[in-house]
């Protein structure tokens, strides 16, 4: 076994130099050095160029192999083993993520590689390999390299000390802006968005021609139109209101509300969405929305297709038939349409992480270009100037051309040949030198007239740039029109829009605030009609299709509701379920329903509505009374009903063979009046019932006959004026006057209301209305007819009653429903 202790060395003896030092002080300065590295080595880009170090490295590695917008492509592995061998030595896959990032027009506002082959997708799908793809420099990346051999920025040493690499790039554009950053490094991050080139240049030369503007002025607000909107993502979509951009461009740091484009064809019953917020993974979207529609979440759409392709982003939803395209615009936007893009501009400046403004950010590009161009005007001067010298001595050989020669064919070599031009003519070295490489063609005459207009245009540049490094304003006209040639090259119009934000705006706000009618037929068919489609009709006529339900299918009930409303839903066993009105279907008069289970999702398949009571709001002071067919009744606060989970809680418990038949809320000061089949009706005090659990059965309302069964109830009091109407099932119906029900105790016989022997049938409902009142009826066969309650004949108990709906053959009243006038009190 070998060892690595080198021979003769004495592991026990004592170490020659021991430091202490506190654990504590060595892991706080281990740490903030390792947090100072990633800051400003990884994570964090540069004000000036707005890159990392890995994406200048990437750029400048490209630059140096020659991988231009004018050349060839190259392999992506070449591009990435140049880049970790010789700048950055953290590993192929982070290199080449970031180069992939670079080429990828979803994800760069401008980008910086032009890519060839598989660089992934806004579904997610990863780039191909390395090796599969190919890469060069997008022009605009070359704007950010350009002059760079022109001594305009510092150099440092790479990784090994073998090469040196920029510190930062000329950046001819404000790259940090138009392409924005994303960043976590320790203890902070950085997340700024792209923006547009034309509205960022014009910004920058509104601040170069106006030094002391403020945020605002750089800003497109109502009262002040400044060059940048906002930001503007390569996906397009749109971001919502001003306030937040405004904050972020004055703060440095806001959060964005960010919208999809869709557009909402009501026609053909579909939303159709076109562009998606920035970052949005596409596929996990349409998945999260197939996943929302399969739990209930989000209703009313039957189908959904991603019709995308290389042209841009083609997502169809298709809507359910009498689906509230409202509704589902407004969940999808709730759920999945909008985004958050938390805005923090955070960068380096001189090495140290800060946030910045608008304005900040600018001034700091700014600066840095004007360092740039006085850097490379002085670059350019001195070569000028040498230029120029050389040609002037040129020139004096020209004048001179016989002599020279002479003196050069006379001399022993070189050396003395130039020796003896600098005695003759007081050439400098460097001119001596030139002159005895010059070729005899150059003497003539056309080479001295091109050599004196050289000359000329040298004098006349070298007399620009020492105006450019005298005057700031010069310089500043230089940084302005290179600038505008950028702009006016790559510039291109908003992708982004900027929407007004008119609050936050729920589903329900979208939704008409109407009376409706809901429809349940026998085999649990459902749907909501607007009141207003009926027209009131005179007495006696048969209404006009309400609804066409399947053959064998009847109507089985129809009630009225406030479309904002709760809908508790009570069935035939006792059990009650919540939804809100609006979220049955709308559907035409002639159109079948839906099947209930598609709307309340929890009922049974044995159950049956009998009961739909909607309330805006559960209060300790109102109860909800219920009573049975068989003849009980019971009150129960209306608090016990707030929270009503899918599966629906007990109501109410039964007796085996009872139902529940109808439900009244009441505030416990009012009388019930309760109907039975056979035209008996009683009236009591409600207190007689008293509150009792959901659970409980209730007490003995009225005693019913043989072969009876209770139809309805009714809560009224001594100051209602309203009458009690009843409807039999063969079209018939009375009004007789509230006063003329006499209170009783529980538990009574009760007294005559309607004679249902012969023609009249059995009773169907009963309702309490005033003569302004509308009564809506529908027969089984689906007819409705809505007339004015005062249209029916007021009478007395124990009378037959006049017409109320003309009915076909074999078709019978189902449900009556009272609709207050909308016009009264006109």
């Amino acid at each position: 076994m070998s060892s690595d202790v080198p021979d003769g060395q004495d592991v026990t003896a004592p170490a020659a130099n021991v430091e202490r030092v506190r654990v504590e002080d060595e892991m706080e300065q281990s740490y903030i050095d390792y947090a100072m590295s990633v800051i400003a080595g990884r994570a964090l880009p540069d004000v000036r160029d707005g890159l990392k170090p890995v994406h200048r490295r990437i750029l400048y590695a490209m630059h140096e192999m020659g991988v231009s917008s004018g050349s060839s492509h190259r392999k992506s592995s070449s591009v990435v083993g140049e880049t970790m061998g010789d700048y950055h030595p953290h590993g192929d896959k982070a290199i080449y993520d970031t180069l992939v990032k670079m080429a990828q027009t979803f994800s760069m506002r401008e980008p910086l590689v032009d890519g060839q082959g598989n660089f992934g997708s806004m579904d997610g799908d990863p780039a191909a390999a390395m090796r599969y793809t190919e890469a060069r420099m997008s022009p605009i990346a070359e704007e950010l390299l350009v002059d760079i051999e022109k001594d305009t920025v510092d150099f440092q040493s790479n990784y090994d000390d073998r090469l040196q690499e920029p510190a930062v790039l000329p950046a001819a554009f404000p790259n940090l802006l138009v392409n924005g950053s994303t960043g976590i490094a320790v203890g902070m991050s950085t997340k700024i968005p792209p923006h547009n080139l034309r509205e960022v240049i014009d910004a920058t030369i509104h601040l170069i021609d106006n030094p002391d503007c403020e945020v605002e002025d750089l800003i497109h607000t109502d009262g002040s139109p400044g060059p940048i909107e906002g930001p503007d993502f390569p996906t397009g979509a749109n971001i919502v209101g001003r306030n937040d951009i405004h904050k972020a461009y004055k703060t440095g740091r806001g959060r964005l509300t960010v919208r999809a484009e869709y557009e909402v064809d009501e026609e053909d019953g579909r939303i159709v969405i076109t562009e998606l917020p920035f970052q949005e993974n596409k596929a996990r979207m349409v998945e999260r929305i197939a996943e929302n529609v399969n739990e209930g979440q989000i209703e009313g759409i039957s189908d959904l297709r991603d019709e995308s392709d290389r042209d841009g982003v083609r997502i169809v939803v298709d809507l359910k038939r009498g689906a509230n395209a409202d509704v589902v615009e407004n969940q999808l936007l709730e759920h999945h349409l909008e985004s958050t893009f938390g805005v923090i501009n955070l960068a380096l400046v001189d090495g140290q992480p800060r946030v910045l403004t608008l304005k900040e950010t600018l001034q700091e590009y700014v600066d840095h270009r004007k360092e740039v161009v006085r850097r490379r005007s002085e670059y350019e001067l001195a070569e000028a100037e040498d230029r120029a010298h050389i040609l002037e001595g040129r020139l004096t050989a020209v004048e001179n051309a016989e002599d020279v020669v002479d003196l050069i064919q006379n001399s022993e070599d070189r050396d003395a040949a130039k020796a003896t031009l600098r005695e003759a003519y007081d050439f400098s070295t460097e001119q001596a030198a030139h002159i005895v490489r010059m070729q005899l063609g150059s003497l003539t005459s056309m080479e001295a007239a091109e050599i004196e207009t050289e000359y000329e245009e040298v004098q006349a540049r070298i007399e620009r740039l020492n105006e450019i490094l005298g005057d700031e304003s010069e310089l500043f006209a230089v940084i302005k029109e290179e600038l505008r040639e950028i702009q006016a090259e790559y510039g291109d119009e908003r992708r982004t829009g900027i929407v007004a934000d008119d609050g936050e705006v729920t589903h329900e706000d979208l939704i008409p605030r109407e009376d409706c009618l809901v429809v349940i037929t026998e085999e649990d068919y459902i749907k909501r009609m607007s009141v207003e489609e009926f027209e009131p009709q005179g007495r006696g006529g048969k209404g006009i299709i309400g609804v066409d339900p399947k053959e064998g299918d009847r109507v089985h009930e129809v009630f009225r509701a406030h479309s904002h409303d709760y809908l508790l839903c009570f069935t035939n066993q006792g059990t009650v379920y919540r939804i809100k009105t609006y979220q049955v279907p709308e559907l035409s008069r002639t159109a079948r329903g839906n099947h209930i289970r598609n709307v309340v999702t929890g009922i049974d398949d044995d159950e049956e509505i009998t009961a739909v009571v909607g309330t805006g709001e559960f209060s300790p002071d109102r109860c909800l009374t219920m009573v049975t067919r068989q003849g009980y009744v019971k009150r129960t606060c209306t608090t016990e009903f707030e929270n009503i989970n899918a599966s629906g809680i007990i109501a109410t418990s039964l007796e085996e063979g009872d139902e529940l038949a109808d439900v009244e809320v009441t505030d416990g000061e009012q009388d019930l009046v309760i109907a039975t089949r056979k035209g008996m009706t009683i009236r009591f005090d409600e207190t007689e019932a008293r509150q009792m659990g959901r659970t409980a059965r209730g007490v003995g309302a009225i005693k019913l006959q043989e072969g009876d069964g209770v139809v309805g109830l009714v809560a009224t009091d001594d100051s209602d004026e309203r009458s009690l109407l009843t409807v039999t099932e063969n079209g018939y119906g009375k009004r007789t006057k509230l006063s003329e029900y006499s209170r009783q105790s529980r538990y009574g016989k009760g007294l005559i209301d309607i004679k249902t022997g012969g023609r009249n049938g059995p009773v169907t409902d009963v309702k309490a209305v005033a003569d302004d009142d509308h009564l809506v009826v529908m027969s089984a066969a689906g007819q409705i007819m809505r007339i004015r309650a005062g249209d029916i004949s007021t009478v007395g108990r124990n009378t037959m009653g006049v017409t109320v709906m003309g009915l076909d053959e074999g078709d019978t009243v189902a449900s009556a429903t009272v609709v207050p006038n909308p016009n009264a009190g006109e």
